[in-house]
């Protein structure tokens, strides 16, 4: 816990920093971009369960997880409107635990908050992009016959690749797959007695509208 909030701090220093550096005059003209998108997140199941706290050692089977909608923003920069840039992206899901035999299912929601550098096509038109970077996931888990409500903060990655098409000079529709890779550490999901840590990896498909300026 102690690890993970350290890295979470510097993490989040970082994106901090690099976002005041982007805001800072500069003699060099940059395009900027916000945007929004809706979509489906495509989870897989939670995998490598394992037991914390006084259930460390414990093992348990997979966490199958629901498909469920998706939606988010994005706020953007081409320096010089150049080739590369940089994105934050913010994404809301709810990917809920599935019963497991006469075990009800529990609530899962998902806020994944990225730092990407992309990289461009720069067309007129049409414009394909790659990126990824770091990311923050917050997640909760609800209240059920088994659990406790817990919400937990990990380090995680985003990789993502799309393709832009403008509609006017500054209007552009855009489609995008993500994948996300992270550990979940629910530490107090079964309340004083421990919690579970599970490996999170999921594929997100969205389309949206973004404007430049």
């Amino acid at each position: 816990m102690v690890w993970t909030r350290f890295v979470c701090s510097r993490l989040s220093a970082g994106l901090l920093g690099c976002w005041f550096l982007l805001c800072a005059p500069s003699p060099i003209q940059a395009e900027w971009y916000v945007a929004g998108q809706l979509g489906a997140n495509f989870a897989d199941p939670l995998r490598n369960v394992r037991g914390s706290g006084t259930l460390a050692g414990l093992d348990a089977p997979n966490f199958n997880l629901k498909t469920s909608p998706a939606f988010g923003g994005k706020v953007g920069v081409f320096p010089g409107h150049g080739l590369f840039g940089i994105e934050l992206d913010v994404s809301h899901s709810t990917p809920h635990i599935k019963n497991l035999d006469d075990v009800p299912g529990i609530h899962l929601s998902v806020t994944n908050i990225g730092a990407h550098v992309v990289l461009r096509y720069p067309g007129v038109t049409w414009q394909p992009y790659i990126g990824g970077g770091p990311a923050l996931l917050v997640a909760h888990l609800g209240r059920s016959s088994t659990t406790e409500s817990d919400t937990q903060v990990s380090v995680g990655g985003n990789v993502l690749v799309g393709i832009r098409a403008f509609v006017t000079p500054k209007v552009a529709l855009f489609t995008e797959y993500k994948y996300t890779d992270s550990t979940f550490r629910f530490g107090g999901a079964f309340g004083p007695v421990g919690g579970f840590d599970a490996t999170y990896r999921a594929h997100q498909l969205f389309v949206g509208l973004s404007y430049h300026f």
